[in-house]
């Protein structure tokens, strides 16, 4: 399995504002290239506070879908979920039928909101005891024919997949504006690293609209800071 963290970021480290709500960090040449690493996986992955705060759809465009049906792969990416007391709402975007849908909950999830999620359509997997294991849900889709997912956040599941070794790549765009705020969601919140922090190899610099998009190789252990390109 091949996961890539992909973010958006304010210089000052925040995904968005200290009420969680949705903030225009990059433009639009950010944006076309977010659909194309979307349109390259095999899935896209969120937690429930992103679907609860937004809503999101997770979803292609159409002349990325009409690629892949050129390329002979399923027209969508799947979609997965982490989630692990199952509060994703019956009504929520990603439980239309554009495309197939992964809720990954844990055995405290209600079997009752298991069942409402299912009549939906969504196919729910169980991974962990109190809280989902991400190790257990990376194996479970990889069973499922998913081999490269594309993370989207938020910073508890990006810590979180961090924390046990299963991201590859890490793509972070950083706008050039300041959010602020204690309580602001970060790249990777969760408990922190403290004695071990994890340490990356940047593979690449990029000028993209007004800000600046860092690319990392995770398992790297040499450097490669002669190619990296300096795009101004």
């Amino acid at each position: 399995m091949h996961v890539v963290v992909n973010a958006a970021i304010s210089i000052d480290g925040k995904l968005s504002t200290r009420r969680r709500e949705q903030i225009a960090i990059s433009g639009e040449r950010d944006f076309e290239r977010v659909g194309e690493l979307r349109a390259d996986s095999d899935a896209i992955l969120v937690g429930i506070g992103t679907v609860l705060a937004d809503d999101p759809h997770l979803v292609i465009d159409e002349s990325h879908r009409k690629r892949r049906q050129n390329q002979g792969i399923p027209p969508t990416p799947h979609r997965i979920i982490i989630d692990s007391r199952a509060r994703t709402p019956t009504d929520a975007e990603v439980l239309d039928d554009e495309a197939p849908t992964y809720i990954i909950v844990s055995e405290s999830a209600p079997t009752s909101r298991q069942a409402d999620l299912e009549v939906e359509g969504a196919n729910v997997i169980v991974a962990g005891r109190e809280r989902v294991s991400m190790p257990a849900a990376i194996s479970a889709l990889a069973d499922s024919g998913i081999d490269s997912v594309m993370v989207e956040g938020g910073g508890e599941i990006i810590f979180s997949l961090f924390d046990a070794d299963l991201v590859d790549e890490l793509s972070v765009y950083v706008g050039s504006l300041l959010i602020g705020g204690r309580d602001a969601p970060t790249l990777a919140d969760g408990d922190g690293f403290v004695d071990d922090p994890t340490r990356l190899q940047l593979t690449s610099v990029r000028q993209i609209d007004d800000g600046v998009l860092l690319q990392y190789d995770v398992e790297a252990t040499t450097s490669t800071y002669d190619s990296i390109d300096w795009d101004e």
